[in-house]
C-alpha cells in the first residue's frame, strides 16, 4: 500500500473512532435543582434497613483489608473514617453511593451536591457526589475526606502530611478511592465497577436503589453494608439498631 494510502487509511480509523466513542460516551446527567437534589439524598440516606439486609454483600468485591496502626481519632474524638479521592475519578463517582448510604446509618451528611466524573475517564460521566464542601455529623465516628481535584483535575483540595503517610503506607499502588476505618481497616479502589451507572440519572440511581434485585442495589447496597460492617468494628457495635442485624454480624466475621 503506498505512503498516501496508508495516511488516509489510518486517518478513516481515527475518524471512525472518534465517531463512535462520540456517540457512545454518556453524557453529564442534566442538572438537578435544589428540590430534586434533596429528592435524590432522602432516598439514599434512608434505604430501609430490610432493604439492605436482604441484599447482603450482593454483587460487591469485599476490598476490605485488616491493617495495624496506631487508633486513628478524628478532629471530634471519635474513631476516624477517612477519605481520599478526586472529583474526575469514576471509581470514586461509584464508591461514594454506598459510603454516603453507610455513613448516613451512623449520622448525617450536610451540604452534599451532585457532580459527575470526568467526561474523558473511562466509565465518563458517572453520576455522583461530592465530598468537597459536605460535613458530617455523628456521636459514633468522625468523617474526614479530601477530595484532590474537581472533575476537570483542577485542584481542589490537598491531605496533610500525616493523611498522606495513611496513603503512602495502606496504598501503595496509589488507587484511589482510599478508605482507613481508625487504621484497623482499609481499601482502595471501587467495590464494584461503574458501569452499572452508565447513562443514568441521579434520581434513576436513587430510584433503583429502591428495588434490592436492581443491577444497580445488588453492588451498591452490598457495599454500603461492607463499609457499615467496617464501622461497627470502630464503635464496638455502636449503634446497636444498625450493627445488631444477622447481615452486619456475618460481614463482620469476614473482616477478622
Amino acid at each position: 500500500m503506498a505512503p498516501v494510502a496508508v495516511v488516509a487509511a489510518i486517518a478513516l480509523l481515527v475518524a471512525a473512532f472518534l465517531v463512535i466513542r462520540w456517540y457512545t460516551t454518556p453524557l453529564p446527567p442534566r442538572p438537578l435543582t435544589v428540590d430534586a437534589t434533596q429528592h435524590v439524598l432522602d432516598i439514599v440516606t434512608n434505604i430501609a434497613p430490610p432493604e439492605l439486609d436482604v441484599v447482603g454483600t450482593g454483587s460487591a468485591n469485599n476490598l476490605v483489608k485488616r491493617v495495624s496502626g496506631s487508633p486513628l481519632t478524628g478532629p471530634n474524638g471519635h474513631p476516624e473514617v477517612f477519605y481520599m479521592g478526586a472529583e474526575y475519578c469514576p471509581y470514586c463517582a461509584a464508591e461514594r453511593w454506598p459510603m454516603i448510604i453507610a455513613l448516613s446509618r451512623f449520622g448525617t451528611f450536610s451540604g452534599l451536591k451532585t457532580t459527575s466524573s470526568s467526561s474523558t475517564d473511562v466509565y465518563p460521566n458517572t453520576p455522583t457526589f461530592t465530598f468537597h464542601g459536605a460535613t458530617y455529623t455523628s456521636q459514633y465516628v468522625d468523617f474526614v475526606s479530601v477530595e484532590t481535584t474537581d472533575r476537570n483535575q483542577s485542584p481542589l483540595e490537598s491531605p496533610t502530611s500525616a493523611q498522606q503517610a495513611l496513603v503512602n503506607q495502606y496504598d501503595t499502588a496509589g488507587s484511589i478511592p482510599f478508605v482507613d476505618f481508625g487504621n484497623r481497616y482499609a481499601f482502595s479502589g471501587a467495590t464494584y465497577l461503574p458501569d452499572v451507572l452508565g447513562g443514568m440519572s441521579w434520581k434513576a440511581v436513587a430510584d433503583s436503589l429502591l428495588n434490592p434485585d436492581s443491577p444497580q442495589a445488588k453492588p451498591i447496597l452490598g457495599s454500603a453494608n461492607l463499609i457499615t460492617a467496617a464501622v461497627c468494628k470502630l464503635t464496638g457495635d455502636q449503634p446497636a439498631i444498625v450493627c445488631s442485624s444477622s447481615t452486619i454480624q456475618s460481614i463482620e466475621k469476614t473482616l477478622g
